[in-house]
């Protein structure tokens, strides 16, 4: 049977401050505007996506529709509105071959001016392993971050483990010499994110403390 009522009348109520709290905490504090609110109520996997865009990519958003869902080919110019008054003029002029990393170095003008830079090629499958980085230096003393490019040649714990400071968690080789990383603080070992015979850069993430 047809409905003859407003639509929204059969939806239950909805607390929008409490809503626009609890989507801006969600996205680390970012502002949510009236129209941001109404587009999380309609649609909330689609928007928290476009937003985690905005987070890891920048304000997405003032990128042409075309530019944002299918990207640039060599030769194709753009006009970028940051704010009233300031554009930014993107020519795209070539675009290189892509490294054992993943990565792909794109050559391009910024107003006129040459530039270039490497982003992942999403296209094609790195043949290295890409690690999370460790938060030592931010601060966060439950990451052990490797010192040094490296084998990982022995892992002396295992998660679920207690260890006290000065125990050993793993030796890392390099150079034909092996290194020793101890723990730094007594505590629990959360996870081991690099087994015996992984390659390692500078500063990714080892072993993870709980808490």
């Amino acid at each position: 049977k047809a409905s003859t009522k407003r639509p929204g009348e059969s939806l239950p109520p909805v607390d929008f401050e409490a809503v626009r709290a609890d989507v801006s905490s969600q996205l680390e504090g970012m502002t949510i505007d009236d129209e941001d609110l109404c587009g999380y109520l309609m649609y909330p996997k689609v928007f928290t996506d476009y937003q985690q865009r905005h987070q890891t990519y920048g304000p997405v958003r003032i990128l042409p529709t075309p530019t944002f869902f299918y990207g640039m080919q060599p030769g194709d110019e753009i006009e970028v509105d940051l704010a009233e008054g300031k554009t930014l003029v993107v020519r795209l002029q070539a675009i290189g071959e892509t490294n054992d990393e993943g990565e792909v170095k794109v050559f391009f003008e910024l107003n006129g001016q040459p530039r270039a830079i490497r982003i992942e090629d999403r296209k094609v499958a790195s043949s290295s392993v890409r690690r999370a980085k460790a938060e030592a230096e931010a601060g966060n003393d439950a990451h052990v971050a490797a010192p040094m490019p490296g084998v990982i040649a022995l892992v002396a714990v295992a998660a679920g483990q207690a260890v006290k400071v000065g125990d050993m968690l793993l030796t890392i080789e390099a150079m034909k010499m092996e290194t020793a990383l101890h723990a730094e603080r007594d505590g629990t070992v959360k996870a081991v994110h690099t087994p015996a015979g992984s390659q390692v850069d500078a500063k990714d993430l080892l072993v993870e403390f709980d808490g």
